[in-house]
């Protein structure tokens, strides 16, 4: 339902509101606002790292497709990767430019404005032995055209990895239960949506681990699963404060694990080129 819906707008709602903005009260684009950003973003969303893997590609190059506001960018950079950091919106773009600047490592990324569906029309085609998306190509309108591109950039020997969202998700049941009403003829609009931060997001497609792996078709899944239930109330989350929702706030944190595990938003997959 999404494949008619134009890039420009995809890029125009994230222009309006780079992911990950508001992590900070800071002024945009000081020192102090990418340390609060970073560090906000790795308190909700402690599975980033270890998923990246930031040191292990020190002295290796990296593709990131969907840098946004630069996070993940900056710490490939910091561990010693040579990275190409790909982003569609430019205001995202003009903040992760800065923040390299910020930490002087604009001698370590090279920045595109691009659409990565059609990614070589920009980026110079040479292998990677790192190609990483996290939680970007289910808001392009055709998916597999961004696969189909990156298989450009692959050897053997190269490492995707990337993030989509899970379908069978704790967050689905959520949006389906809060906006929904059970409405699941409406599904695929309702997850769309409710899908980030700012609501009304032109695209996104949810995926189970079978519709993933056929997106993922001409590569080898190394490995795949779900991670990651936001457990705080949003209402005081806004204010940064971190109070859990009452379902969540006195389960046992093993409980709370075993749920990520298998019913996670972020569905991480690590592939090898077949």
């Amino acid at each position: 339902m999404f494949k008619k819906i134009a890039i420009e707008k995809v890029k125009k709602y994230w222009d309006e509101r780079p992911c990950n903005i508001r992590h900070s009260l800071s002024p945009i684009g000081t020192k102090q606002y990418f340390d609060e950003v970073e560090k906000r973003k790795y308190f909700v969303e402690p599975h980033i790292p270890g998923f990246a893997e930031f040191k292990k590609w020190a002295g290796k190059k990296v593709l990131e497709i969907g840098c946004g506001i630069g996070t993940d960018t900056i710490n490939f950079a910091r561990k010693g990767a040579e990275v190409s950091a790909v982003e569609l919106s430019e205001k995202s773009l003009e903040i992760a430019r800065q923040r390299a600047k910020v930490f002087n490592l604009e001698d370590k990324i090279k920045f595109y404005l691009a659409d990565a569906e059609n990614l070589s029309q920009v980026v110079p085609v040479e292998p990677y032995a790192l190609i990483y998306s996290f939680g970007v190509i289910h808001h392009t309108p055709h998916p597999e055209k961004v696969i189909e591109e990156i298989k450009k950039y692959s050897k053997t020997g190269t490492i995707l990895k990337i993030m989509v969202y899970y379908f069978y998700s704790w967050k689905v049941f959520w949006i389906l239960l809060t906006y929904g009403k059970f409405a699941f003829w409406k599904i695929n609009r309702l997850i769309a949506q409710n899908s980030e931060a700012q609501t009304g997001c032109p695209i996104t497609y949810a995926y189970s681990k079978k519709s993933a792996k056929k997106l993922l078709d001409g590569f080898e899944i190394i490995e795949m699963g779900p991670d990651h239930i936001f457990p705080y109330k949003i209402s005081d989350y806004v204010q940064y404060k971190y109070k859990k929702v009452w379902y969540f706030r006195y389960l046992p944190k093993f409980l709370f694990r075993f749920l990520e595990k298998n019913f996670g938003w972020h569905l991480l997959i690590t592939a090898g080129k077949r």
